[in-house]
């Protein structure tokens, strides 16, 4: 036997190895199916994409909300008992939110605070004010940064902060930031500023995983105020980008005891990339005039469970009049597609709100092969004229509203680090709801004419692209 023909046998011999493995750890029938018949009919480029991009399973993330952790929380000082007065009670609670709470492995906290920020200009100029006023610690956390106007207009307020004995520790995602400058990063350190990347391949059994992202967008100022949302740290989410002028998102501003669940999940971020675990302040900060209940719901690939599709399963489940969804990136799993349809046939509003104008052409066409199914079982699908549609965000009926980073897709549903703050508070709810209306003024919706109108070509495009589903 020649060495081609042995190289050959072993190379096809692995691939069948590793298409067992896939067989057992791949989450979806699709993904399995497509990971299963790539590595066996193609296993030369099959096995080193299957090692880079195969995975949806997190290792050695380590969570100071599970219960067998408690050398890690101890180490935080967690779980004091100053928070107990503000967790709602059993008897208080709407039986319907449970679910969200055992995702989360987090309560309902009251006395807090949220306040809509719409759109970049109000979100940054807000963090900012939050920065120059803090006189303890800054936790920083963005997906993306940019060396740019808005990124160096963050610098040197962290810069500032640092010189005034404030401690400021600063989180990106390797992959996010991939274009980020080495001389942006080292005059972050040189201003004292505690930096790190995420850095999701540090460890040996996620050596080669590149797929995985953190995607959170974080700020938590003293343990007493945080932000998260749609927003990265960039110009063009000011609009200042002439590809896409009209950036349209949205971000939330928590005050009170829930702070605390942005700042744990920061923590548990930083402790993964650094083995570090930050003393910080864990004591809550109620906000006597206000008693909006608040709840901090991560989610990643490290969970049991796939935290973010139950998510929004659950949020589906629970609606009984409606259910406005906006997302730009709507990809969603079968599970998704599935209670879509059913609360849609109960009787349910279902409106979900996309971008026109999409900027990863993958995505955009997946969605095509798809939608023409939930459009006939009563499902709306407006799309945003007015610029790109950005945000992340869902309303139910009229109590409960969430803002977040998690997108209607599988890399946020599999594959990346998410976080949601979900808010059950009718006032809050109104906001939003007189926010959507707003972006549905400035949308066409989509008919399934349209959709059955596109030429067979399009319509084996748009399949094929569903087919990468799993890794987009």
């Amino acid at each position: 036997m020649t060495t081609m023909a042995i190289l050959f046998a072993a190379v096809q011999l692995l691939g069948i190895i590793t298409s067992i493995f896939a067989l057992l750890s791949t989450r979806t029938s699709q993904g399995t199916i497509a990971w299963v018949v790539t590595l066996i009919a193609f296993p030369w480029l099959g096995v080193p994409a299957y090692l880079y991009f195969g995975r949806t399973r997190f290792n050695g993330y380590v969570s100071a909300r599970v219960e067998d952790e408690k050398d890690f929380r101890n180490k935080l000082g967690l779980f004091s008992k100053d928070i107990d007065p503000f967790l709602i009670s059993k008897a208080k609670q709407n039986e319907a939110l449970k679910a969200f709470e055992v995702l989360a492995k987090l309560p309902f906290s009251q006395a807090n605070q949220a306040k809509l920020l719409i759109n970049g200009r109000e979100t940054f100029e807000d963090i900012f004010r939050g920065i120059r006023e803090s006189t303890d610690y800054i936790l920083i956390q963005f997906y993306i940064i940019n060396d740019d106007q808005l990124g160096n207009q963050l610098l040197d307020l962290l810069a500032k902060a640092v010189r005034k004995n404030i401690r400021v520790f600063l989180l990106y995602d390797d992959i996010g930031c991939y274009h980020l400058s080495e001389r942006y990063l080292n005059r972050l350190e040189q201003a004292g500023v505690m930096v790190n990347s995420f850095h999701s391949t540090r460890n040996v059994q996620n050596r080669f995983q590149l797929n995985f992202r953190n995607h959170r967008k974080i700020v938590v100022i003293d343990g007493k105020t945080a932000w998260l949302g749609g927003h990265n740290v960039g110009d063009e989410y000011l609009g200042k980008n002439p590809k896409y002028p009209n950036w349209r998102d949205t971000h939330i501003r928590l005050d009170g005891p829930a702070a605390l669940g942005a700042q744990l999940s920061f923590v548990e971020d930083w402790h993964w990339a650094t083995d570090e675990a930050l003393l910080l302040n864990w004591t809550p900060n109620p906000v006597k005039q206000s008693d909006q209940r608040v709840l901090i719901l991560p989610s990643g690939p490290s969970d049991p469970f796939e935290t973010a599709s139950l998510m929004m399963q659950q949020a589906m489940h629970v609606a009984k009049e409606r259910i406005w969804i906006a997302s730009p990136y709507f990809v969603p799993d079968e599970g998704v597609q599935q209670a879509l349809r059913l609360a849609a046939l109960r009787g349910v509003d279902v409106t979900i709100l996309i971008p026109d104008k999409p900027d990863n052409l993958l995505i955009y066409l997946s969605a095509y092969s798809f939608v023409a199914g939930i459009l006939k079982a009563g499902v709306r699908i407006l799309r945003y004229q007015r610029g790109f549609l950005h945000q992340k965000v869902f309303l139910v009926d009229d109590y409960l509203a969430a803002v977040g980073t998690a997108n209607m897709d599988n890399r946020s549903f599999r594959l990346n680090f998410e976080i949601t703050a979900i808010v059950d508070d009718k006032e809050f709810a109104s906001q939003v709801e007189t926010m959507l209306l707003n972006d549905f003024s400035q949308s066409i919706e989509m008919k399934i004419e349209e959709i059955e109108a596109k030429p067979l070509w399009f319509t084996i495009l748009s399949r094929a692209a569903y087919l990468s589903a799993p890794i987009q």
